[in-house]
């Protein structure tokens, strides 16, 4: 119980970051604008992005509010059933349903998702956001959860078929 309220206060602080981050872009810069933060590494650029990473598949909002909710309830659901019992896969869920939610409020409010933080300075890259960054450490973690501290006996993903033939070479219905 306490570690699903901790869980849910890290979702609210992560998404409230990546909305007044957001916001403070929407309100100091004008869309293209950019700003040197640290020469030759970083710099905060407003663009709107109106599809996914580097732009692909623009236009398609319906399509990711669609993908991320059924992620985000994906990982909720794996989050009561205790699929993540390990620190690293529950650092994952958290930073996967922030991300998510960060970039979901966007997709409904503005029909864009803002992005600023670009460091094409020093790597060729798309401009992305702290929500971007949520979910990609996030899903770095869960590679790590699964190929290291997955605990495979408690996926059980029984279908009614396969209960069905179990039951008919033992002889129980």
């Amino acid at each position: 119980m306490i570690a699903s309220l901790l869980a849910l206060a890290a979702v609210v602080l992560l998404t409230a970051a990546d909305q007044i981050t957001k916001l403070l872009v929407m309100k100091h810069f004008t869309v293209g604008e950019s700003h040197h933060v640290i020469g030759g590494l970083l710099d905060f650029t407003y663009v709107q992005n109106r599809g996914a990473a580097f732009g692909m598949l623009s236009s398609q909002r319906w399509f990711f509010m669609l993908i991320t909710v059924v992620i985000m309830a994906a990982v909720v659901y794996g989050w009561f059933k205790g699929y993540f019992h390990h620190i690293t896969g529950r650092i994952a869920a958290v930073l996967i349903v922030a991300g998510g939610l960060g970039n979901m409020i966007d997709r409904v409010r503005l029909g864009y998702v803002v992005d600023f933080i670009d460091v094409s300075p020093l790597f060729s890259f798309a401009v992305f956001n702290v929500a971007d960054c949520c979910v990609t450490v996030g899903a770095g973690l869960l590679m790590v959860f699964i190929l290291f501290f997955l605990d495979e006996q408690k996926l059980r993903f029984e279908n009614p078929f396969t209960r069905w033939l179990s039951s008919q070479k033992t002889g129980k219905d």
